[in-house]
């Protein structure tokens, strides 16, 4: 009852402090993108991200606030703009290419690792033992280093 008095009573001053306060988290989490966009271009030479779909990911109610709070879009516009400003090679990688499910020792891809509940897996052809997450990276980087020798051509004399 005491809050509605008070907004009663000061409603411009509360809505322009709530707008300050709005504006704060939103410039300390433009300050922090920029410093680590800034970071990841200058460190290396090609970079690497994967599509992912966010409104998949927001589903899940216990991560639904991180994900949206990330601001992932914005990262990766900053990346991209980046990496052109210092000439190096930012990479997308498809939404639906199946990084976790390839063997990244054989190239086999299997389909029974779709389930995000399976956080490591055992190749059934070549039998090198994988974590989810390691693997999607290593083939990536594969993947990045294909599109990169597809993109450079030698220059007859």
């Amino acid at each position: 009852m005491l809050q509605y008095h008070i907004w009663k009573r000061y409603p411009n001053y509360l809505r322009k402090k709530i707008a300050l306060c709005h504006e704060k988290i939103k410039n300390t989490r433009k300050d922090y993108l920029h410093k680590v966009s800034h970071e990841i271009i200058s460190e290396n030479q090609v970079i690497i991200s994967e599509n992912l779909q966010k409104k998949n990911m927001v589903k899940n109610h216990h991560l639904a606030r991180p994900i949206i709070d990330v601001s992932w879009y914005e990262l990766t516009r900053q990346l991209g703009y980046k990496s052109k400003w210092n000439g190096r090679k930012y990479i997308k990688i498809d939404t639906f290419y199946a990084s976790s499910q390839i063997c990244s020792a054989c190239g086999y891809q299997n389909s029974d690792t779709k389930d995000l509940s399976v956080r490591t897996w055992i190749c059934p052809k070549c039998g090198a033992e994988h974590d989810r997450d390691i693997n999607a990276a290593k083939n990536g980087k594969r993947l990045s280093v294909k599109s990169i020798q597809k993109q450079m051509t030698i220059a007859p004399c």
